[in-house]
């Protein structure tokens, strides 16, 4: 690969714990050294094989020696053969190992594997002997997937690249499909189990000194120049050779040995911990150490997200299909999803052929992604859907599996408006409600009747964490409800846990729910009592209630569970959101709207539409829906919040990654402080803004405090985590008086502050609208213009400690927030250069590179 090309890392998302955002955080403060020089990464290739690499044998050890600094830099990774013509002839690419050992020349040959990033239509998942021929999948070729993603910007070949690693997994292996959609995902079990690795940075490091030989000081320097664990540990292995072979890894095996880890307790789960990790590092060649290692460390750096994966795995069952197709006679068009003729023969066809396949496959694509991703959402566990899949055909799937009582599905989300009046432009004189958007937790409450008369009950946060036993007060409040209600089995509730006073019943803010116990809380030691505001009914006795119009489910609701405070006490209290109908008057709406920004415990409105929006045949507008919809942001559902309601309509959730030397009272604190968007597809954060406002001097020092130079794990002076800043050369037009003329200057756009934060937290941040910005390049792909798009006058809220860096606010978010603006301002052609006036009332430099 040529050394202009840049490699991408990514991160995938994680759900399952708060713990997990930690992680690498704890293996960056284990490895890094005093020193913090600049990043410096090495290369890939798209089509770079896992278990090949072309590396120089050094020893590490020699590191600590300058003359020795050059070495360091050779350790790069370079297939032997040109990635571009094998894709077009579809023929295994050959990898080569090489070294110097004892000043003599070594060649070891390495395995041979087909690129996975061309066309669907033109793979043949029979093109890789090494699957085929092995009991199970290898190992080895995951990670040759994951190293092909890892090199590449194109969604199009990641899709690609998944679809077709699906495919010969689904050919070969079909057992090895669950473990393999765990591993790609960076996860072990759905999001709604507390099954963790649990594995601290020391228990990492130590295997890897064991395995390799080297000093913690070797790593340490090796960490300085990778920034990341993975690349530490195939540059450490890459100096051990072992006498006796050791047999290879598989797909099953080393998902098994993870759940081994997870499941380690007592005294004795560190040693066996790292004896598990230890065995699969020895056993581990090439791209497969680099993979295992972020596996480990929960930091995947590939952007196989939850959305493309599941498209990926609805395609290749569309090609390939599990159980053979009950109607595969080629002189009657098939049923089903699948495709009517099996891939390997239309890979060989002409262009024209190929192009009439590809028309075939189009609509059926589109059905299959949409059954799968509405399964996913509506019953979030791979295990059972791939479990389904190997039992039945596609078709069957959602017979197969249902919502379920017990396993949460993701919420409905409401998209932001800016005002009032927008509620009526958007929905004419449809008819809605107006609820109060409480200031507290999002929940999910499963509850169902046994056979044996116990009340099982669950309740789930909107990340769909299981947040049961934080919860005794309000389980005791659901086997109250059922006791009273007799002839009620089972039902789901969308539902607002807020913080209550129980003397007088007035509501609290979200602070103070925060400060209940997470988790394994009994009832006499609840501190702050809580309320259960439910809004909507999901399922009942049975039913799933999800495509009922809201009206109905409301109805539902509202009739079969009444408001309700138990006898006892310490339990939780029931009650419904309140709320105000379109069918009450403007007026009263208006009415409603103000009370709720006069309180101080709610956020502002929820709008929902009553009932389906009913369209004449010529509009060509899709019309809304008043159904469930699981995990979208529609206009059927719209949240109207009350602080900037003249400018934007919702707050962000943005990543801290740098700050500049404050000024005047500042001067000893960081201010302003730089603040990103999150960017799944990359997976790292993009600048946006800076932001001074709404920090109390307290936080001020704490933050100062947190991302200290002295501390280089969290803060330094050089780029050494993975964002972006801007880079984009730019024309300028910038009068120059001396001259009495216009002089043309190019100037690097972006961000350049004076120390950059490693990414870890989320903050809240309000603001009074979002601009065009010349500076900023968050979401430029999605504006009109190449300028990207940046929040004016934002203001600190609080620490979101609930969310974890992928959920912080992305691109579409922001765009979405850009484009319902009313009254936005056309962009001015003359706002060339973005300039802060800072606290000291001095213009703060935006860039120092002006040729």
């Amino acid at each position: 690969m040529s050394s202009s090309k840049r490699r991408i890392d990514r991160t995938s998302p994680s759900t399952n714990s708060k713990r997990r955002k930690n992680a690498q955080s704890r293996l960056d403060s284990f490895f890094s050294g005093t020193s913090t020089p600049d990043k410096v990464r090495t290369s890939t290739s798209s089509s770079k094989v896992n278990i090949a690499e072309d590396t120089e044998i050094i020893d590490v050890d020699l590191l600590d020696d300058e003359e020795h600094e050059h070495e360091r830099t050779s350790l790069l990774v370079t297939p032997t053969s040109d990635s571009s013509s094998a894709k077009s002839r579809n023929t295994p690419v050959s990898f080569i190992q090489t070294g110097r050992q004892d000043g003599l020349a070594i060649v070891e040959q390495t395995a041979q594997y087909t690129p996975l990033d061309i066309d669907p239509l033109m793979f043949t998942p029979t093109s890789n002997p090494i699957v085929s021929q092995s009991k199970d999948t290898p190992y080895s070729f995951l990670a040759h997937a994951l190293s092909t993603i890892n090199s590449t910007r194109s969604r199009i070949a990641i899709l690609n690249t998944l679809t077709n690693t699906f495919r010969t997994i689904l050919v070969h292996h079909p057992h090895s499909l669950l473990p393999a959609l765990y591993l790609l995902s960076n996860t072990l079990s759905p999001p709604y189990t507390a099954l963790e690795l649990n594995i601290g940075p020391s228990v990492i490091s130590q295997a890897i000194q064991q395995v390799s030989g080297l000093t913690r000081g070797s790593l340490r320097k090796l960490y300085t120049s990778t920034g990341d664990p993975g690349d530490v540990a195939f540059m450490a292995k890459s100096t051990t050779r072992t006498l006796i072979p050791h047999p290879p890894l598989f797909v099953n095996s080393v998902y098994n040995s993870l759940l081994k880890i997870a499941s380690c307790k007592g005294s004795g789960a560190i040693k066996e911990k790292q004896k598990i990790i230890e065995k699969l590092l020895v056993s581990a060649k090439g791209e497969e150490i680099r993979y295992l290692v972020r596996t480990l460390s929960q930091n995947l750096r590939v952007g196989a997200v939850r959305t493309t994966l599941l498209t990926a795995l609805a395609r290749s069952l569309v090609l390939n299909p599990l159980v053979p197709c009950k109607d595969s006679s080629l002189d009657e068009p098939p049923k089903d999803l699948h495709s009517s003729q099996p891939m390997e023969t239309v890979s060989k066809k002409n262009a024209n052929a190929i192009e009439l396949s590809r028309d075939e496959l189009s609509s059926k694509f589109r059905s299959a992604e949409h059954l799968i991703r509405k399964i996913f959402v509506q019953h979030p566990s791979y295990d059972h859907i791939v479990g389904a899949l190997l039992e039945g055909e596609l078709e069957e799937l959602p017979q197969r599996v249902p919502l379920t009582v017990g396993i949460p599905l993701y919420p409905a989300l409401g998209s932001p408006i800016r005002s009032f009046g927008e509620i009526y432009e958007r929905l004419n004189d449809m008819s809605f409600s107006a609820e109060l958007k409480y200031d507290g937790q999002r929940a999910q409450i499963h509850t169902s009747r046994e056979s044996d008369g116990h009340i099982d009950v669950r309740v789930f946060s909107r990340h769909l964490e299981d947040m049961t036993s934080k919860y005794p007060d309000i389980i005791g409040l659901m086997q109250a409800l059922l006791a009273k209600h007799t002839e009620t089995q089972s039902f789901i509730l969308d539902s607002e846990i807020v913080a209550i006073d129980r003397a007088t019943g007035s509501l609290k803010s979200f602070q103070a729910l925060s400060g209940r116990a997470r988790k394994d809380v009994s009832l006499e030691q609840v501190e702050v009592p809580v309320g259960v505001f439910a809004f909507d009914l999901l399922y009942l006795d049975g039913e799933v209630l999800l495509s009922r119009p809201f009206r109905s489910r409301r109805s539902l609701l509202r009739n079969r569970f009444s408001s309700f405070i138990p006898e006892n006490e310490r339990l939780a209290r029931f009650q419904h959101v309140e709320s105000c109908d379109s069918e009450e008057g403007q007026k009263q709406l208006q009415i409603f709207w103000e009370k709720a920004v006069s309180r101080h415990d709610t956020e502002g409105l929820m709008i929902k539409l009553l009932d389906h929006e009913i369209r004449s045949e010529e509009s060509r507008k899709k019309p809304l829906s008043a159904v469930y919809d699981a995990d979208k942001r529609t206009f059927s559902w719209m949240k109207l919040k009350k602080d900037y309601v003249s400018g934007l309509g919702d707050s962000l959730d943005l990543i801290p990654i740098g700050a500049w030397y404050g000024n005047g009272r500042k001067v000893n604190w960081w201010s302003p402080i730089l603040l990103g968007i999150w960017d799944a597809d990359q997976g790292h954060p993009v600048a946006i803004c800076k932001c001074m406002s709404g920090f109390t001097d307290t936080f001020y020092k704490t933050l100062s405090d947190r991302y200290s130079l002295e501390d280089p794990s969290n803060c330094s002076k050089s780029r050494l985590w993975e964002c972006e800043f801007g880079g984009q050369y730019r024309m300028l037009l910038i009068p120059n008086i001396m001259a009495s003329a216009l002089a043309h200057y190019r100037c690097m756009t972006g961000f350049k502050p004076d120390v950059y934060f490693k990414p870890e937290m989320v903050w809240e941040i309000r603001g009074a609208d979002i601009t065009i910005s010349p500076v900023s390049v968050a979401a430029r792909h999605l504006t009109s213009s190449n300028k990207g798009l940046s929040l004016r006058f934002p203001r600190f809220i609080q620490i979101r400690e609930d969310k974890t860096l992928s959920q912080a606010s992305d691109a579409s978010f922001l765009a979405t927030l850009w484009r319902n603006q009313q009254g936005t301002k056309e962009e001015q052609d003359d706002e060339l250069i973005d300039v802060d006036i800072d606290s000291a009332g001095e213009y703060s430099e935006m860039d120092d590179d002006i040729q």
